[in-house]
């Protein structure tokens, strides 16, 4: 399964979402991210992040969703509210579609703490997502049911 996570930049929330949802996947689950307005490189701070975590930031990149024309996701979710009012292109066709706001960790105003503490926490509830969709059993649910429990998740 194939899951594309959103935002308007692909540079933070999209970025932690692909990077930890990987971390925590076992065979046979994949995540990417993009960028509907991409900024071209990540943000230096969801890097360290990630490195500071243990999770690997091997591969990460900021990029458009046309990167995945050819290959399709089974699910995309949004991560910001500028994503969530976009059409999803039409190339995502059937692909189940979900949205999980996050607040942007990189628009805290404080010191080094508080904008640290921003960033952990919203990996942390990135975290609690993944685990509540990898914990899911995808072999009873119908795509409706899928697309409630989706839903439900974003709520978290």
């Amino acid at each position: 399964m194939r899951v594309l996570f959103m935002c308007t930049a692909n540079s933070c929330r999209s970025i932690l979402s692909e990077a930890m949802f990987n971390h925590l996947a076992p065979e046979g689950f994949e995540a990417v991210s993009a960028g509907s307005f991409p900024k071209g490189q990540v943000l230096p701070r969801s890097l360290t992040t990630l490195e500071q975590t243990g999770i690997s930031i091997e591969g990460l990149s900021s990029k458009g969703n046309d990167a995945f024309a050819d290959n399709p996701p089974d699910i995309v979710v949004t991560v910001c509210d500028k994503a969530a009012g976009e059409a999803c292109p039409v190339y995502f066709g059937p692909a189940l579609k979900s949205h999980w706001g996050l607040e942007d960790p990189s628009d805290v105003a404080g010191d080094e703490a508080q904008v640290n503490a921003a960033f952990v926490a919203t990996l942390a509830r990135i975290e609690s997502r993944c685990k509540a969709f990898l914990s899911l059993p995808f072999e009873t649910l119908t795509r409706d049911e899928l697309k409630q429990e989706l839903d439900r998740i974003g709520h978290l």
